[in-house]
């Protein structure tokens, strides 16, 4: 038996047959962790980010003398050791597209949706799943991001309690557990891989672009709401005045988030399989 069939039959007991939110839980946590892909793309996001971080804050460290002064008056040492959450992005939003549509591929989302018939408690455990290994990776990951990079920058570093420090450490890993949840949700709107990456990656790195193309007085009314604007207010230690406040800016990303899980819900109950 595949994993996924593995994963779909622990839906059920064998003695009652009785599907609960749990043991939907449990099945996607089967198949979540028997994945290769799974693993994989986890790992990648992980190693990417504290590989980035921390090769940046080495040279960075060791060029010291040779930066010019524009360089100088724009160094962050928190965005240097952090700045790898751009590759833990495309890697965590990827994988939760493909924790739906991969089902889609294989046809064994028939199998899912004939052990679970309600339907929506799948979403839900792929939601659970995936969000709780996102955050505890992705925060883990961004503290030792953090703290291997300022040991590695020497004397240019700073620490957690310097102000506002503490805050863009944990709202990192916040918003890519967001972009986790928006990517299942368009793995479930979309229901085929490239399409749902494409999709997903066209709201948060292509609309912005787009947007910086208008009026200036346009970008700054419309620029602060757009979803990877509002949730990256957050992940710098002084926040932009032109940007929403940090926390602010967060619940927004969050409230993006909520709509296009909503959408997914009820798209889900309305399709067929």
């Amino acid at each position: 038996m595949s994993t996924l069939a593995a994963g779909t039959a622990s839906a059920r007991t064998a003695g009652t047959g009785q599907v609960t939110l749990l043991r939907t839980i449990a099945s996607e946590w089967i198949k979540f962790r028997t994945l290769w892909s799974s693993v994989l793309v986890a790992a990648v996001s992980v190693v990417g980010m504290i590989a980035i971080g921390w090769v940046g804050s080495y040279f960075t460290n060791a060029d010291w003398a040779h930066m010019r002064p524009r360089e100088l008056a724009r160094f962050d040492p928190v965005v240097t050791s952090l700045n790898g959450y751009n590759m833990a992005e495309l890697a965590v939003g990827t994988l939760g597209v493909l924790l739906v549509t991969g089902e889609y591929s294989t046809g064994m989302i028939r199998a899912t949706m004939a052990a679970v018939p309600a339907r929506l408690p799948v979403l839900w455990a792929k939601l659970t799943v995936y969000t709780g290994v996102t955050f505890v990776l992705m925060t883990a990951t961004s503290f030792l991001a953090f703290l291997g990079g300022q040991f590695l920058l020497g004397s240019h570093s700073t620490s957690l309690s310097a102000d506002g420090v503490l805050r863009v450490v944990v709202a990192t890993g916040i918003y890519l557990t967001l972009v986790g949840v928006l990517g299942v949700a368009f793995g479930a709107l979309v229901r085929n891989t490239a399409g749902g990456i494409a999709a997903l990656f066209g709201v948060l790195l292509v609309l912005p672009v787009i947007v910086g193309v208008l009026p200036s007085t346009w970008q700054d009314q419309i620029g602060k709401y757009l979803p990877s604007n509002a949730g990256q207010a957050a992940l710098t230690v002084k926040p932009d005045p032109a940007m929403l406040a940090p926390w602010t800016g967060m619940a927004v990303f969050a409230g993006y988030a909520v709509v296009a899980v909503v959408a997914a819900a009820v798209l889900l109950k309305r399709r067929d399989v």
